[in-house]
């Protein structure tokens, strides 16, 4: 009733949905998807364990493949491609293969995607001290610091952001591996008591008045 379609269509096309390999999900551009499989799916890296060279397309591990991975492959390669090495993140190397440059994709321009991946972060901040005021004793709180000082010399900043550009980004990496260590693996039969899936991880941010 809702879509118009016969029910023996329905069934054809959850049959088809059922049949396809899990696509990578998050509350992230499909960009940031691209560079965080290419990272870390076996398929895609080299023999060091690092993002390997990819073709465009054909067999195996290819760029168009690792699209199709990420549920990415609505969106034309080539357009992905433009949107990543404006950032930074990818280049083509002599031979025409694909280099990661990047682990993430941060847009260069204000846009609609980014304001509303703004809109997230702020949402999840709000979520995290939302609980530690409205828990009750017996729930733990959530881990909630920060590092502060209001006489640091303006002459210093550059310093900082270098330093918290590579420190923060060492530990993010640090903490989306032991995401992706404890991430429930499609079709894996684990006990009714584990099988509940969460949204988990933390965020690093640059505070400056």
């Amino acid at each position: 009733m809702l879509t118009g379609l016969a029910r023996r269509e329905v069934r054809k096309q959850r049959e088809r949905l059922d049949a396809t390999p899990q696509a990578w999900t998050g509350y992230v551009t499909k960009a940031s998807l691209v560079l965080s499989a290419w990272h870390q799916d076996p398929r895609f890296l080299d023999s060091y364990g690092m993002p390997a060279l990819l073709p465009l397309e054909g067999d195996g591990s290819t760029f168009t493949a690792l699209l199709r991975l990420c549920g990415a492959s609505d969106v034309r390669a080539t357009t992905l491609l433009k949107e990543l090495r404006a950032a930074g993140a990818i280049r083509e190397t002599p031979d025409g293969r694909l280099e990661a440059l990047k682990r993430v994709y941060i847009p260069q321009t204000m846009d609609a995607e980014l304001i509303r991946l703004w809109g997230t972060v702020i949402a999840d901040v709000a979520s995290t001290y939302g609980h530690n005021l409205m828990r009750r004793a017996d729930v733990a709180p959530r881990f909630e610091r920060a590092a502060l000082n209001d006489r640091v010399l303006a002459t210093a900043l550059p310093e900082f952001q270098k330093f918290l550009n590579r420190e923060g980004q060492a530990f993010l990496e640090r903490v989306d591996a032991w995401l992706t260590e404890h991430e429930a693996r499609p079709n894996e039969s684990e006990p009714d008591s584990t099988s509940v899936h969460i949204r988990l991880g933390a965020g690093v941010y640059h505070l400056q008045d």
